[in-house]
């Protein structure tokens, strides 16, 4: 991108957001935050997104807590309905986005397969119907001409938080190890490719609809506690038991027990080169 576009980025203080700032700001693009609250007007969201380029949605609580009813109400609401009024408030504009990214993940499928962006597998738990009632009302931005794309994230690994911080202190006191069975696949990607992948589908007009932020490298849990303990020279023979985390998290433990066997088809096919294409030198990176 060589000419300068004007980036809005809903949910712009979230680790993926100011990482999406910094990349953008460094190549001298505006970038603006757009808060959207429960008692934000439409029509106000409008004002705040009119003649952007670029419209990022990252809306949404974390799924990293534990799932009480009232959390469970929120984890919806917040991707749910924000993603509905910027749609609406796109709909208001005279000058519309090009292109609209709304953030999804792949909870979507089921934990059986191993899936790319054309598997129809999809589950049918809390968190897939979040993310299918959420990708619906992103792809309503198509009614109104403008270019819209879902990402899929998998566990995203960053130095600044996210995942990698809650993993790092136990194995760095040697006391880390496998979660439940430890047999699970985790599909992951790091934040500067997945950063990367947000430029690219700017710059590739042709992308649109679900695509999956997964490296193609996904590894069993078993396979992560072992390259952990290697890299970290730290012993890894604790388990966190499933019931110990079904206490902690409720039902939300189900995002670390799950197996999500995820291929990113789409921009592998695109062009897109992987960074960190492999776990260990993604691991090396963020302890470096």
């Amino acid at each position: 991108m060589s000419f300068k576009i004007k980036i809005a980025i809903c949910g712009i203080s979230g680790l993926v957001g100011s990482k999406l700032t910094e990349m953008f700001e460094s190549k001298y693009h505006d970038v603006i935050g757009i808060k959207v609250r429960e008692n934000t007007k439409v029509e106000d969201v409008a004002k705040q997104i009119e003649a952007c380029d670029v419209l990022i949605n990252l809306s949404g609580t974390t799924i990293l807590a534990r799932w009480s009813k009232e959390y469970k109400k929120g984890l919806y609401n917040s991707r749910i309905n924000t993603t509905k009024k910027l749609v609406d408030a796109m709909g208001l504009c005279k000058q519309k986005p090009k292109l609209f990214i709304s953030a999804s993940a792949i909870g979507i499928y089921d934990s059986e397969l191993k899936h790319d962006e054309d598997s129809q597998d999809l589950a049918n738990d809390f968190l897939a119907n979040i993310c299918k009632d959420w990708e619906a009302e992103a792809r309503r931005a198509s009614e109104i001409g403008v270019r819209n794309v879902q990402t899929r994230f998998g566990v995203i690994y960053a130095k600044e938080g996210g995942a990698m911080a809650k993993m790092l202190p136990p194995f760095k006191m040697g006391v880390g190890g496998k979660v439940g069975s430890g047999k699970q696949i985790v599909s992951w990607i790091h934040i500067d490719d997945l950063v990367r992948a947000y430029e690219f589908i700017i710059k590739t007009p042709e992308l649109s609809g679900a695509i999956n932020f997964t490296t193609k490298h996904s590894l069993s849990n078993n396979e992560q506690t072992k390259i952990m303990g290697d890299v970290l020279g730290r012993p890894t023979f604790f388990t966190v038991p499933e019931f110990v985390l079904r206490l902690i998290f409720a039902d939300g433990a189900t995002v670390m027990l799950d197996s999500k066997d995820v291929y990113p088809k789409k921009l592998l096919e695109s062009g897109f080169e992987f960074k960190y294409p492999y776990f260990e030198d993604a691991l090396r990176e963020i302890i470096s």
